[in-house]
C-alpha cells in the first residue's frame, strides 16, 4: 500500500467515527459544521439567508396524544373559528396551553400547595354474597373523601388538575354519548362543557367548574397573549381586535388627525426577533 493510500485510508476511518458518514453529520454538531466548512472551503454560497417565524408547535407537557386532542377540541368549542378568523386551535392555544403547564405555572411552584385540606365523610354502598346461604347483602362503609371549597384548593398542581379534568371529560363524553369527547358532534361537545361548568361533574374532590373555569381563563389567554409565549398565531387575534401590540411609544402619531390603522407588533420586535 502506498503513502497516498495510507492517507486516504486514515482519512476515511476519521470520518466514520467522527460521525460523518455518505456526507451527513450525525447530531449536527459543532464540530461537525466546523469540518464541513473546511471540506467546502472555496464554494461561495450565495444563499440569501431567511429568518423563519419561530414555532412553538412541540409538547413539552403532554406525552399522550389523547389527551392533547380532548384539550385541542375543548378550547376550539370554547373559541371556535367562525368569518372573522381562526379559532383557539388555529391560533396555537393548545400549545399556548401545554408550555405553560410543562413551567412553573403548571407546577404552582410559586403557590401555598400545604394543607389543611378539608375532608368529608362518604358512604360507599355495595352489594355482598354471602356465602353461607347465598344470599345477597347490602354493605356500606364510610371513607373521607376531600370536601368541595368556594375556591381552586387542592393537592393537585395545574397539570395534573388538567389531565384529571380532560380525562373526566372523556370519561362523561363514554358515560354519556358512548363515544369519545373527539369524535362527538360540535352540540353534544358543547353538552359536555356545560356539564362541567355547571359543576355537575365529580372527579377526584375537585369541582367540576373550577376546571371549566380554570380551561376558558387559559384559552382566552391563549387566544390574545403575545405570540411569544406560544399562543396568537401570527398575532391574528389581534388583527381581529384591531390591537396594535405592545408600543414602545407613540410619539411620531400622537398629533395625527386622521385614524391610524396600525399592524400589530409583538415582544419580539423589540428582542432582535422580526
Amino acid at each position: 500500500m502506498t503513502n497516498k493510500d495510507s492517507k486516504g485510508m486514515s482519512r476515511r476511518n476519521f470520518l466514520k467515527s467522527s460521525g460523518l458518514v455518505a456526507g451527513g453529520l450525525v447530531g449536527g454538531s459543532l464540530f461537525g459544521g466546523l469540518l464541513t466548512s473546511q471540506l467546502q472551503k472555496g464554494e461561495k454560497d450565495n444563499t440569501k439567508q431567511v429568518t423563519a417565524e419561530p414555532s412553538f408547535e412541540a409538547r413539552t407537557f403532554f406525552s399522550r396524544n389523547e389527551d392533547f386532542d380532548i384539550l385541542s377540541a375543548a378550547v376550539e368549542r370554547i373559541f371556535p373559528e367562525d368569518s372573522r378568523g381562526s379559532g383557539a386551535i388555529g391560533l396555537g392555544v393548545p400549545y399556548f396551553i401545554d408550555r405553560q403547564l410543562s413551567g412553573d405555572w403548571g407546577r404552582n411552584a410559586n403557590d401555598y400547595m400545604h394543607g389543611p385540606f378539608p375532608t368529608i365523610k362518604k358512604t360507599d354502598s355495595y352489594q355482598e354474597e354471602n356465602r353461607s346461604n347465598n344470599d345477597v347483602i347490602n354493605t356500606s362503609t364510610e371513607v373521607l373523601v376531600p370536601a368541595n371549597t368556594p375556591r381552586y384548593q387542592t393537592k393537585m398542581n395545574r397539570g395534573v388538575f388538567f389531565l384529571e379534568g380532560l380525562r373526566a371529560m372523556e370519561q362523561t363524553s363514554k358515560d354519556k354519548f358512548g363515544d369519545r369527547f373527539v369524535k362527538l358532534e360540535t352540540e353534544q361537545q358543547d353538552e359536555v362543557l356545560k356539564m362541567f361548568e355547571n359543576g355537575e361533574v365529580q372527579f377526584n374532590g375537585v369541582d367540576s367548574a373550577d376546571f371549566f373555569s380554570l380551561l376558558r381563563q387559559t384559552t382566552i389567554e391563549g387566544v390574545y397573549a403575545d405570540p411569544v409565549y406560544g399562543g396568537n398565531r401570527n398575532m391574528e387575534a389581534w388583527r381581529m381586535k384591531e390591537f396594535p401590540g405592545p408600543r414602545m411609544g407613540f410619539m411620531n402619531d400622537i398629533e395625527t388627525e386622521e385614524f391610524l390603522v396600525m399592524e400589530p407588533e409583538s415582544l419580539r420586535n423589540y428582542q432582535g426577533h422580526n
